[in-house]
C-alpha cells in the first residue's frame, strides 16, 4: 500500500468542504477521483502532496514514496531546449554513464581491483535501471505527445502554455515515480496525443491518480472510481461506465429512501403537534416522547445534486419528413480551401456525430449548414416539415446585456414567470440566479441558457456545436439522457468521446478531400479505422521482435567473451608479477605484447556489446 487516508476532513472559512474522505492506494491501483465542479477535488490531491493541511483525520504515505505530480502552471528554465528539460530527468543515471566512461579510459593502464569493483558496480545500477534505453525513451514519449524530431531544439521560453504543459507531462512519464498524480492531463492534447497517453498509462507499471472531465479517457485508464460527493468518499472498484450504472441504481434508491423518510418525519410531525393541541398532561408528555424518537432519527442528506432528479425532454412540435438534410458535393473556403467534396444525408431519427482533425472545417460546416457562411460549391438542402435549432459553441444567439430569466422572456413572450423559472430549474438555475447578467455567467452556464432556449423552442432538427464543452460529469449526463429519449434528428460536433459514443447512432469523419460515414458508435468507427493499422502494427512488432531476440543472444555472446577475456587478461597480470617471468626479461616482453593485444580485442568487445545496444 502507498498511501490511505481515513476520515480526512478539511474546512475553509468555516465552511465544511470535505467531511469523510477514506480510501487507500495500493502499487497498481489507475484511481479516477470524479465529483462536479467544486467538491474538492484537487484540495484532495493537494493534501496528498502535502501542499494543503487538513483539519482531522489521518494520512499514511509509504517510505519510499515518490510522487509526480502535474501542475497546472509550469516552471522551467526558459533558456533550455525540449530535448535538455527532458534529458534532466536522467542526471543520476547520465552521471553513472560518464564515471563509466572515465572508468573505461582509466582501466586502458590501471587494472587494480578498486577501480574493476567501482566499475562492476556502476555498470550493474546502469544495467538495472535500463540505461541503454533512455535515448529512445526520450524520443518515443516527446513524440508520442505531439513534439516532432525539428523542435527538440526550440527553447522552453519560444513554447506556449500548452506546449510547456505537454512538456512537464513529458518529464513526468519519463521519471516513472511510484504514484503518478495528472489533475486534467488531456487539456492541451490532440487526439492523436490522448491516444498516446492512454495508451501509455494503462502499461503503466506504477500507481496512478488521475482528475478528468474526459470521461472515455477515465473508463480507458482507470481500474477503481472515487466519487466525492457531499463531502464524503464512495469507492468502485470498476471502470467508469460500470460506475454510472450502478451509481445511476444508486441514485434512485437514495432518493426512494430520502423520500421514505422525509414521510415518516412528517407523519411524526403531525402526531406531535396533534397530542400537543390537546394540551393534557398526558398528551404533552406522549409528545415529548415523540419528539425524543424523532431527534434520535438520523437524517439523510437530501440528494439535490443527484442529476437524477432532474430530467429534460426535448419533444419536438412536428414531425419531420424522412429526408432531414442534404449536402451535395460541399466546398468553402476563405484565402485558402477548407475543405470539398463534403456530403451528407441526414435521415429522420438519425443522431449524426461530425469528427475530424482540428481545423478541419467541422464548425465551418456547421456555419455553412446555417447559412452564417458563404459557400464555394455545391448544394445544401433541407427537407420538408424541419424545425431546427442551433447550438454554437461561442453563443452568439445570446444577448449580453440581459438577464438570463429576460432572454426567455424575450424570446418566449407567451410563457408565465413561473414556466420560466421551472424551465430554468432544470438546467440549474433556481432562486436568484436566474436574474444574473448573462455577461456575467461562466461558459458553462451561458451553454445551459442556450440549450433552455433549444428545449423551448420544440424543433424537430438540432444542430449541436460543442455542447458539453464547460459542462461537468453530472450535467453532461443530464444532456445525453435528454438527447436519447428525444424523438427527433441530431447533428452534433464533439471532441467528448464518451458523449459521442453514448449518443451518436452514426459518425462521419470530415476531411480536406471529402467525408467518410461510419455506421454505429465511436467504439464501431475507431474499430473500423484500426485493421490496417493494426496488421502494420503486429508485423511491425513481430519484425522488431525478430530483431530484438537476435539482439540479445548476440550480446550474451559478447558478454560472455568480455568475461572470458577479462578473466585471462587478470591470469596473465598476475603471472606477469610473478617472479619466474620479473626475472625472465624475454618472457616478460612477450606476455605484456599478450595482454596488450587482449586488452585492444577487449575494447573492440566493448565498443560491440555498446553499439548493441543502442
Amino acid at each position: 500500500m502507498l498511501i490511505e487516508l481515513s476520515k480526512i476532513t478539511k474546512s475553509f472559512q468555516g465552511i465544511p468542504l470535505l467531511k469523510d474522505i477514506t480510501f487507500k492506494v495500493d502499487n497498481h491501483d489507475k484511481i479516477s477521483i470524479i465529483g462536479v465542479n467544486g467538491a474538492g477535488k484537487t484540495t484532495i490531491l493537494k493534501i496528498i502532496l502535502g501542499e494543503e493541511e487538513y483539519d482531522s483525520g489521518d494520512l499514511f504515505k509509504s517510505r519510499d514514496l515518490t510522487i509526480g505530480y502535474l501542475k497546472q502552471q509550469q516552471t522551467m528554465d526558459p533558456t533550455l531546449s525540449i530535448y535538455q528539460i527532458a534529458l534532466a530527468v536522467f542526471k543520476p543515471l547520465i552521471k553513472i554513464e560518464n564515471r563509466m566512461r572515465e572508468l573505461e579510459l582509466i582501466m586502458k593502464e590501471d587494472h587494480s581491483e578498486p577501480i574493476l569493483n567501482e566499475y562492476d558496480q556502476l555498470s550493474h545500477q546502469f544495467q538495472e535501471k535500463d540505461g541503454f534505453s533512455y535515448p529512445s525513451k526520450i524520443i518515443g514519449i516527446l513524440k508520442g505527445l505531439g513534439f516532432q524530431e525539428d523542435e527538440f531544439d526550440l527553447l522552453v521560453g519560444q513554447l506556449s502554455g500548452g506546449q510547456k504543459t505537454r512538456l512537464a507531462l513529458a518529464c513526468l512519464l519519463l521519471e516513472e515515480p511510484k504514484l503518478l498524480i495528472l489533475d486534467e492531463p488531456t487539456n492541451h492534447l490532440d487526439s492523436e496525443a490522448i491516444t498516446f497517453l492512454e495508451n501509455y498509462l494503462k502499461g503503466y507499471k506504477n500507481a496512478l491518480i488521475l482528475v478528468s472531465h474526459d470521461r472515455y479517457f477515465i473508463d480507458t485508464v482507470s481500474n477503481k472510481i472515487i466519487e466525492i460527493e457531499n463531502g464524503k468518499a464512495s469507492s468502485y472498484q470498476c471502470r467508469y461506465e460500470e460506475y454510472a450504472l450502478r451509481k445511476k441504481t444508486q441514485r434512485a434508491i437514495d432518493l426512494k429512501h430520502y423520500l421514505n423518510q422525509q414521510k415518516e418525519i412528517k407523519k411524526m410531525q403531525e402526531s406531535i403537534d396533534t397530542l400537543k393541541s390537546f394540551n393534557r398532561e398526558k398528551s404533552i408528555k406522549r409528545a415529548e416522547s415523540k419528539e425524543k424518537q424523532l431527534a434520535k432519527i438520523e437524517r439523510i442528506d437530501r440528494p439535490e445534486s443527484l442529476p437524477s432528479t432532474i430530467t429534460i425532454n426535448f419533444t419536438p412540435l412536428k414531425e419531420s419528413g424522412y429526408d432531414v438534410l442534404k449536402v451535395e458535393d460541399l466546398a468553402v473556403r476563405y484565402q485558402d480551401l477548407v475543405f470539398e467534396h463534403c456530403n451528407l444525408d441526414i435521415k429522420k431519427n438519425e443522431r449524426v456525430a461530425i469528427v475530424g482533425e482540428n481545423g478541419i472545417g467541422k464548425t465551418t460546416l456547421f456555419k455553412a449548414i446555417m447559412g452564417l457562411l458563404p459557400i464555394s460549391h455545391g448544394k445544401i438542402k433541407f427537407g420538408s416539415h424541419v424545425d431546427l435549432a442551433y447550438y454554437d459553441q461561442e453563443h452568439t444567439s445570446l444577448n449580453m446585456n440581459k438577464t438570463i430569466f429576460d432572454e426567455i422572456s424575450d424570446t418566449y413572450p407567451r410563457m408565465t414567470n413561473q414556466e420560466i423559472r421551472s424551465t430554468l430549474a432544470l438546467f440549474n438555475f433556481r432562486g436568484e440566479d436566474v436574474f444574473k447578467d448573462i455577461a456575467m455567467l461562466s461558459g458553462g452556464e451561458k451553454g445551459r441558457v442556450v440549450l433552455t432556449k433549444i428545449l423551448l423552442k420544440q424543433a424537430n432538427l438540432l444542430i449541436l456545436d460543442e455542447p458539453t464543452n464547460h459542462l461537468d460529469i453530472a450535467s453532461k449526463e443530464v444532456l445525453e439522457d435528454a438527447l436519447l429519449q428525444f424523438t427527433g434528428t441530431i447533428l452534433f460536433i464533439s471532441h467528448d468521446r464518451y458523449f459521442i459514443n453514448k449518443v451518436a447512432s452514426r459518425i462521419v469523419e470530415i476531411t480536406k478531400e471529402g467525408t467518410i460515414s461510419y455506421n454505429g458508435r465511436y467504439e464501431d468507427y475507431l474499430l473500423s479505422k484500426q485493421p490496417a493499422i493494426i496488421k502494420e502494427e503486429v508485423k511491425q512488432t513481430k519484425v522488431q521482435q525478430t530483431i530484438d531476440r537476435k539482439t540479445k543472444n548476440e550480446i550474451k555472446k559478447v558478454e560472455r567473451q568480455i568475461s572470458a577475456l577479462e578473466e585471462k587478461i587478470k591470469e596473465m597480470q598476475t603471472e606477469l608479477r610473478s617472479d619466474e617471468v620479473m626475472d625472465d626479461y624475454q618472457r616478460y616482453n612477450d606476455l605484456q605484447s599478450q595482454i596488450e593485444e587482449n586488452e585492444n580485442e577487449l575494447e573492440n568487445l566493448y565498443e560491440k556489446w555498446e553499439s548493441l545496444q543502442m
